[in-house]
């Protein structure tokens, strides 16, 4: 499962059926380089178009949700 850094729900509009494994290098820091550091990883969102070819779009569309407002230990009698 995917949580984006802004804890946006992602929705799979991809298509794709299979299963895939892979590692994603990413950094959640923005930090600056000199010339003596290595290069630093890109942000979750350009490291998933660059190693994945994949792209995160935001568009609102609509979706389920289920709220649940309270839960009884023990069930009651109807």
């Amino acid at each position: 499962m995917l949580r984006v850094p802004d804890n946006q729900p992602v929705v799979d509009q991809t298509g794709l059926t299979e299963s895939y494994d892979f590692r994603l290098a990413y950094s959640l820091e923005l930090r600056a380089t000199t010339s003596d550091s290595p290069p630093p990883l890109p942000d979750l969102f350009s490291a998933i178009q660059q190693q994945l070819g994949l792209q995160l779009v935001h568009k609102k569309i609509p979706f389920n949700v289920l709220a649940i407002d309270q839960v009884d230990r023990f069930p009651t009698e109807n």
